[in-house]
């Protein structure tokens, strides 16, 4: 059920706490794939919340849920910014933005590390995975600390809760739709 991996991999997003999710799903074709895709943003995008496939491949999707709002901040200034024009971003709109990533995603060998930036995580951890080849983190949660793991632990923390109590709600009967914070 893609309602149910909406809530298990992208609570924190749905409830404006975090600028994106990102999981994989199965489906029967890549048409059943389009209309999915058409259905849930016809539902999420007046909220703010944009659902893209940047790899298919085999009836599998790589599902990417974001907040446009967070995105544009992240592509239109800051380090982020710099950081990402360094891998060709430079300039593009949310809509071109994710499609070079679902570009870079089919043609890499490994997962774009940039991907972290679109997924929100701090640009200190990302980059101190790319500098470590991903190890000598100080934790890890949802993505590896290699800086302020106070603070993160914090936010993982927060993301748990987000995530228990949309289950919680989900479960009840309340739709994701219904659980998404409007930008």
């Amino acid at each position: 059920m893609f309602d149910s991996m909406l809530i298990k991999h992208c609570s924190p997003t749905l409830a404006g706490l975090k600028a994106a999710g990102l999981f994989n799903f199965r489906f029967r074709s890549e048409q059943e794939a389009q209309q999915t895709l058409r259905l849930w943003n016809r539902r999420l995008n007046p909220k703010g919340i944009w659902i893209h496939i940047l790899k298919f491949h085999d009836c599998r999707a790589l599902i990417y849920v974001c907040r446009y709002s967070a995105l544009e901040k992240l592509l239109s200034d800051g380090s982020e910014c710099r950081f990402l024009a360094a891998y060709g971003y430079e300039g593009l709109s949310c809509e071109d933005a994710i499609r070079l990533l679902g570009q870079r995603v089919m043609s890499c060998r490994e997962f774009p590390h940039e991907i972290g930036i679109f997924l929100g995580y701090p640009l200190g951890d990302v980059i101190g995975f790319i500098e470590n080849s991903g190890r000598n983190c100080k934790c890890c949660g949802c993505w590896k600390v290699y800086c302020n793991e106070c603070e993160a632990k914090k936010t993982f923390a927060r993301y748990r809760k987000c995530h228990a109590i949309y289950e919680r709600l989900f479960l009840s009967g309340i739709s994701p739709t219904v659980l998404t914070v409007a930008a």
